[in-house]
């Protein structure tokens, strides 16, 4: 705003009515220079005054957490208004992970209090690792960005790669979702239940993908029943596996829950195969039980019990039921760092688990989830984390299976 003075004092006029010398200079061609007064010395007492101004800045901040030049977040008060939820989904887009990733972020918005966007972020490579390293590296602890995990991206984890720069023990899990599957032979090969998996002239073949992926947790089976199994690897998928299987070029598959009705039903039902055993679910203690979309299916753990006359125990068992959880109990989830601040975090996970048990959602999302439910209840985060928790044992049992066995070694 310019004052009143400076508007109606002619140019070329000092504050008092007189001409200003350099106004007169320039109006007369002259070169006048003006003897300047040095600048005032300064005081002990002005630099001590000084000196004490900036301490009392520095005090300050200190007593406010740092919070003039770091602002807290603006989630902490457990509302996302004017934010943003953005998902890094490490593995291309298109697939089951993405598919489930955007069906769940697109639903949970309208849970959450303010009611943020939601923003997908594919970051495909290095089968999931690329993308989580970067999350584990850079990811906001304010709770709007959030990780999207999957069994491609355990499985690494839990082998120790590498090229794993991240750890699940340093993420808190906001939601879990799990699958399902069955274990299949082809009735040709000379298998009519889980009696003929052992004791065999010749042994059965298996079709996978990859030792270092899903197909882990079915070789960790195979190994606990002592089962004559050779596998052939490189299958670019399980509905490939599924069909090769059908020709009669392998004997054994498995299939999870949204592809059993697709790919295994009908041919097990004209009698072309045999379906064995499922994976189980585990329960909340822990514990091998019957998955509830294959009820009248046996478990690995019972088909052990038919095998052998006794309860699975020891190391490979061990071994199957941490497996399990990681791929099949726990396999999909939305994932924050641990700093993430308590309401920020508490909002999250009780939006999802008012998200889970909708009713109106649970129909829309039938097909999607695949009949098992979003978990977000309370005690989710204690129960993940023993899920978690991969002994050293654990990982030296899979890591030599896949040297002595498959000649597999990982780096």
């Amino acid at each position: 705003m310019t004052s009143n003075k400076s508007s109606l004092e002619p140019p070329g006029t000092s504050p008092d009515g007189a001409a200003d010398p350099a106004e007169q200079t320039q109006q007369t061609g002259q070169i006048q220079q003006t003897e300047q007064p040095d600048p005032p010395k300064h005081s002990r007492r002005t630099i001590l005054a000084a000196v004490g101004a900036f301490a009392l800045l520095g005090t300050a901040t200190t007593v406010l957490g740092g919070s003039l030049l770091n602002p807290p977040s603006s989630t902490e008060d457990g509302d996302f208004s004017g934010e943003t939820l953005e998902f890094l989904i490490p593995l291309a887009s298109g697939g089951g992970t993405d598919t489930w990733a955007r069906f769940i972020g697109t639903e949970l918005t309208n849970y959450v209090a303010g009611r943020p966007g939601f923003a997908p972020v594919n970051e495909a490579g290095g089968e999931g690792i690329l993308g989580t390293n970067r999350f584990a590296r850079s990811a906001k602890t304010d709770g709007t960005e959030i990780l999207v995990g999957t069994a491609s991206t355990v499985v690494p984890w839990v082998l120790g790669r590498s090229a794993v720069k991240y750890s699940f023990e340093d993420l808190k899990p906001v939601v879990v979702n799990g699958t399902g599957g069955v274990i299949y032979a082809r009735a040709e090969a000379g298998v009519a239940g889980v009696q003929d998996l052992i004791n065999r002239d010749t042994p059965l073949e298996f079709g996978g993908i990859s030792a270092t992926g899903l197909d882990i947790t079915t070789l960790v089976a195979f190994d606990l029943l002592e089962a004559d199994v050779t596998s052939t690897f490189g299958f670019e998928g399980r509905g490939p596996v599924n069909l090769a299987l059908q020709r009669g070029e392998i004997d054994l598959d498995y299939q999870t829950t949204s592809a059993y009705g697709s790919a295994v039903e009908g041919i097990a039902k004209e009698g072309k195969a045999v379906v064995l055993m499922s994976f189980g679910q585990l329960d909340e203690a822990g514990e091998v039980v019957r998955d509830p979309n294959f009820p009248d299916v046996p478990t690995v753990a019972e088909a052990y019990e038919t095998l052998h006359g006794a309860k699975p125990s020891g190391e490979k068992y061990e071994a199957y039921k941490t497996l399990l959880g990681l791929t099949y109990t726990y396999q999909k989830g939305l994932w924050v760092p641990q700093e993430t601040p308590e309401k920020a975090y508490q909002l999250l996970r009780e939006s999802s688990e008012k998200l889970g048990t909708d009713p109106a959602f649970q129909e829309k999302a039938a097909k999607v989830l695949g009949g098992y439910p979003l978990v977000a209840d309370s005690g989710v985060a204690e129960r993940v984390r023993e899920a978690y928790t991969v002994s050293s044992s654990v990982r030296s049992y899979v890591t030599g299976l896949l040297a002595d066995k498959y000649n597999i070694h990982v780096e």
